[in-house]
């Protein structure tokens, strides 16, 4: 498998045959772990960085579910390939300005990738549609299990997997979820929710991780502590906390339709006549303007056939892949012409809303 085959292979998330969830877009589970014979990476030397690297490649390499990987180093990679696997969530915005001996592995359904020498040796993950964070842990676990098995890991007895990052100790393990909270964000309850969340031990971020913003109204939580609690204990604490999350989103919809369903319908009108005619739009504004059309999916607006597509331009409609779609390089406003076209293109068949008399009842 080659970088150009893997992007233009359907992904766990950007195949448009997988049906996902209303309001959990993606389950992501991240490992971090150490060589206990290497320093780790901010203090290693070049020499040392590359035997970490050929070492963590080798024993990836033997891992069942890593058959038929993709094994890439950093420097290996254009900006653009590197801009694509970010928007795909295969590599950190770290790992993508790595130094020399950086690199990463990623399964052939790229629900897997394991980025080697980031902040530290392996941040192993799996990605998942949808709600499925048992799935991810069974995944990620039987993976681990197998490096542990050839890779002598950094552990102490009393503070779990060392890490770079003092607040990674212990299991070394994030959890997280994507949510697309809209309902939240137009009721102007999301700051409330994001305090109440981080009285739980958990944070809530862009979906691109800390400090990106929050477009499309898509919200990462994930869990903050990592030592003193068991993998399933954080597993069902942040567990309980997305469903208490989405019982929240759920109850917001129904307020909006009952309290000021005019006011609702007609942003989710506005945001399908824009799709279907404006010729420039930006990142950000399509990201706004496809959650409004996704509220309207799981409000019964437009038909469920539907949300399989919208939720693959959530990410082809970034930078990297407009670009690779178009086959080069551009400027911003070259973008935004070709961001809106495409989307005219994918709206023009697109399913017309039924805003019916129950609707605004």
């Amino acid at each position: 498998m080659t970088i150009a085959s893997l992007i233009d292979t359907p992904s766990e998330l950007t195949d448009a045959s997988n049906s996902k969830t209303a309001i959990v877009l993606m389950t992501r589970i991240r490992l971090a772990r150490n060589l206990a014979s290497v320093p780790f990476p901010g203090w290693a030397r070049p020499a040392q960085r590359e035997e970490a690297y050929d070492v963590c490649r080798t024993a990836l390499a033997g891992a069942t579910s890593m058959k038929r990987s993709l094994c890439i180093g950093v420097s290996e990679l254009s900006e653009l390939e590197k801009q694509i696997l970010v928007e795909r969530h295969l590599i950190s915005r770290e790992l993508s300005g790595a130094k020399s001996g950086a690199g990463v592995v990623i399964s052939q359904n790229q629900a897997i990738s394991v980025m080697i020498n980031e902040e530290d040796h392996l941040r192993i993950q799996v990605l998942r549609s949808g709600f499925q964070l048992k799935k991810a842990w069974n995944t990620i676990n039987d993976l681990d299990t197998a490096l542990e098995e050839q890779l002598d890991y950094a552990f102490s007895a009393k503070q779990g997997y060392l890490t770079a990052c003092p607040t990674n100790l212990g299991t070394g393990m994030r959890a997280s979820a994507m949510m697309h909270l809209p309902a939240l964000v137009i009721a102007g309850q999301m700051e409330k929710v994001v305090r109440a969340v981080n009285q739980l031990g958990m944070v809530v971020r862009g979906q691109f991780g800390e400090g990106s913003d929050a477009s499309g109204s898509i919200f990462q939580i994930s869990n903050q502590t990592t030592l003193g609690e068991s993998e399933p204990e954080i597993i069902k604490r942040l567990g309980s906390v997305l469903n208490t999350i989405i019982e929240h989103e759920t109850n917001a919809r129904q307020r909006l339709i009952e309290s000021d369903s005019g006011k609702l319908f007609d942003k989710i009108g506005r945001a399908f006549g824009i799709l279907q005619n404006s010729h420039l739009l930006n990142s950000a504004e399509a990201m706004n303007l496809l959650s409004l059309i996704r509220l309207g999916i799981d409000l019964g607006i437009f038909a469920e056939v539907e949300r399989p597509k919208v939720d693959r331009l959530f990410i082809e409609a970034q930078p990297g892949h407009l670009q690779h779609a178009q086959r080069g390089e551009f400027e911003a406003g070259q973008r935004d012409l070709m961001r809106a076209a495409r989307l005219r293109s994918e709206f023009a068949n697109f399913t017309p809303p039924r805003f019916t008399e129950s609707h605004n009842n």
